[in-house]
């Protein structure tokens, strides 16, 4: 028997698979907008910090607008602006432009205070330690000038915010604790002698003003009448030491 001839006819082609047609986006996944159409950037980069971050967040842009532009250029709209939120989030923390900067001084009392804590441990007798805490004290008002007249900058605080009455009330306490160690006897800063009351602030004076008038450009000629070498430090270690009453 013959055999078939192979078939000359090419196989056929399988049909090609229809793709199936793109779904219609979810209106869920749409991009948000603003109502102007424009995507809020800054609203996306606020929900990414939990509620004290963005807190911390909007303090470290305020003291930055604080060093750089002075307590003029601190708004509550340039804090949101710097920290690239929304402009409500201020608001939202701090309520209004005192709530911020009275936290913001908060801060800067907190430091202040461990700046002195810190230079008095080293101290061996209370004279030394207290000559410590005022030269701590000019050295941070020089360090941070913006800050430290924020910080007594009275009329644009409120004294009754917590954060703040805790970080004053502290470096009360350091003073006072500083001149009952002087003295050689326990002062309560709650409950003070007309004594005890002098001998803080004629030491808060001293060293307050010294720092006020150094910081306001006052003593420059002063200065500059000083042998060569003799500097504002050393001039302060002076007055800190000077005695009251003519030498005999």
């Amino acid at each position: 028997m013959a055999p078939k001839k192979a078939s000359t006819k090419a196989p056929r082609k399988a049909a090609p698979k229809a793709v199936p047609a793109p779904k219609a986006a979810s209106k869920t996944s749409a991009p948000q907008t603003s109502p102007l159409g424009v995507r809020s950037s800054a609203r996306r980069a606020e929900v990414r910090y939990h509620h004290h971050a963005l807190r911390d967040t909007l303090l470290v842009a305020a003291e930055r607008i604080l060093e750089r532009d002075g307590l003029a250029g601190l708004t509550l709209r340039a804090t949101a602006r710097e920290a690239g939120v929304s402009h409500a989030a201020p608001t939202h923390h701090f309520g209004d432009l005192t709530g911020l900067v009275s936290d913001l001084a908060a801060i800067g009392f907190a430091r202040f205070n461990a700046a002195m804590v810190a230079a008095a441990a080293g101290a061996a007798t209370p004279l030394e330690q207290a000559a410590a805490r005022a030269r701590a004290y000019l050295a941070y008002a020089r360090a941070h000038p913006a800050m430290y007249l924020l910080m007594f900058r009275t009329e644009r605080l409120d004294l009754n915010r917590p954060a703040l009455r805790d970080a004053t009330n502290a470096a009360f306490a350091g003073l006072t604790g500083t001149i009952g160690d002087l003295r050689r006897e326990a002062v309560d800063s709650q409950s003070l002698s007309l004594d005890q009351a002098a001998g803080i602030v004629r030491a808060w004076s001293l060293v307050h003003g010294y720092t006020t008038l150094l910081l306001d450009g006052r003593l420059a000629e002063i200065l500059q009448r000083l042998p060569p070498g003799v500097d504002a430090e050393t001039l302060f270690g002076a007055v800190l030491t000077a005695p009251l009453r003519p030498p005999a």
